[in-house]
């Protein structure tokens, strides 16, 4: 087998992965980079996005942007194979944006081998920020290659479990997103929702969120706090969508108990509310209520509204995104606003990316002879395994 490395190795986002033997071509995630939320730049790679086919198929380990964004510029004929619950929150988003998806993928499974060409690929569910994520384990002409997409082992899933039902490889594709960050252990995410619950039973005025409805983790640390301190959980509706894609695992609408959904515009939201039937609220039964609300900062002029109706003195804004968010202008000025009717900010997060133990711990477990860091930008993090017989530091490996 033969590694080569489009992009993504000395940075964050955008990783693009060819894996191929002599008979078969294919491509682990295809992102945009982070930079790219205005213009996507298109690497113009021949066989998957110019010229004709030549590649068998595109593996998405989850559906971050950095990893997925790039599959609506990919040749038509390239089949893509993602987790079916992933594809339908990745579908879900799209819908609520009004855009469509080009392309249906094929469903992979946790364990359930998938055969392209001569290769044999093994789907391993692990946890991420991402619901549905994959590493996924290559197998042909007798060699191992484990791709790790982005992991973490603070999740509620079993990080032990997962290392069980990994073994020795000869090559490891592995992200390296918090090495570049003060070296630290990531808080678990059931110690976020007993945080929470601790700062809820302290402030007896009305409590918001502010985090990404696609992560479904914290969708549930949230309404497990909010239902932990008697409170109803106010989701808006792409929240709402989105916890209806995941399933069982996220609160939804009609199925979890203490679950209302809201809206903050005109007809066409309208028509999306009325499909939640008894589980919709507006604003003067929910300044009846004591909550936990879904927001962002595009609902302040909604805010406003409902401040009017109820007081937000004493009240908790718990922020549970990336803390780099907060010193933009715009999410700055939304937070000012909310402190100014008398709620408190509060951070509520914790990485969806292993940290450097969990890191350690799973390179101790696979053995590889080769480490090929992606989705890093301190690769030289590396180079302490001396045991390890190569660490690659090039674009391309063949084991």
């Amino acid at each position: 087998m033969k590694i080569h490395i489009h992009r993504g190795q000395n940075q964050i986002g955008g990783s693009i992965i060819e894996i191929s033997t002599n008979n078969t071509h294919i491509f682990l995630d295809i992102g945009i980079e982070l930079d790219e939320a205005e213009t996507v730049r298109v690497p113009q790679i021949e066989g998957l996005f110019v010229g004709s086919k030549k590649c068998d198929g595109i593996l998405i380990s989850h559906y971050h942007s950095d990893h997925i964004g790039l599959l609506e510029y990919v040749l038509p004929e390239v089949a893509i194979y993602m987790g079916q619950k992933a594809y339908e929150i990745y579908k879900a988003s799209a819908n609520y944006r009004n855009k469509n998806i080009k392309y249906e993928p094929q469903f992979v499974y946790e364990n359930k081998m998938v055969e392209i060409g001569d290769l044999q690929i093994t789907p391993i569910l692990c946890d991420h920020s991402s619901y549905d994520s994959y590493m996924f384990l290559i197998e042909a002409d007798n060699k191992k290659v484990l791709y790790t997409g982005d992991f973490r082992a603070n999740g509620r899933m079993s990080y032990e479990k997962l290392l069980s039902k990994l073994s020795k490889v000869d090559a490891l594709i592995i992200e390296g997103t918090t090495l570049t960050r003060e070296e630290s252990i990531n808080i678990e995410e059931e110690k976020l929702e007993q945080i929470a619950v601790d700062y809820l039973t302290k402030h007896s005025g009305p409590a918001f969120i502010m985090m990404s409805a696609m992560n479904v983790e914290r969708v549930i640390t949230a309404y497990n706090a909010a239902r932990k301190t008697g409170r109803i959980f106010i989701e808006d509706i792409y929240t709402a969508d989105v916890a209806t894609a995941s399933g069982i695992e996220a609160p939804e609408p009609n199925i979890d108990e203490g679950v209302r959904v809201f809206m903050t515009g005109g007809d066409k939201q309208y028509e999306k509310l009325m499909k939640y039937g008894k589980a919709k609220i507006g604003k003067n039964q929910i300044a009846k209520e004591s909550f936990v609300m879904c927001i962002r900062q595009s609902m302040k002029n909604y805010l406003e509204k409902l401040n009017e109706l109820v007081s937000f003195e004493d009240g908790v804004l718990f922020y549970g995104m990336w803390k780099g968010y907060i010193d933009q202008p715009a999410m700055r000025d939304f937070i000012d606003f909310m402190q100014s009717r008398g709620v408190k900010l509060h951070i509520l997060h914790t990485s969806g990316h292993a940290d450097s133990e969990a890191i350690h711990q799973l390179i101790k477990t696979v053995l590889p002879r080769y480490i090929i860091p992606v989705h890093t930008e301190n690769a030289s993090w590396f180079e302490k395994y001396e045991d390890i017989s190569y660490i690659v530091g090039e674009k391309d490996v063949q084991i």
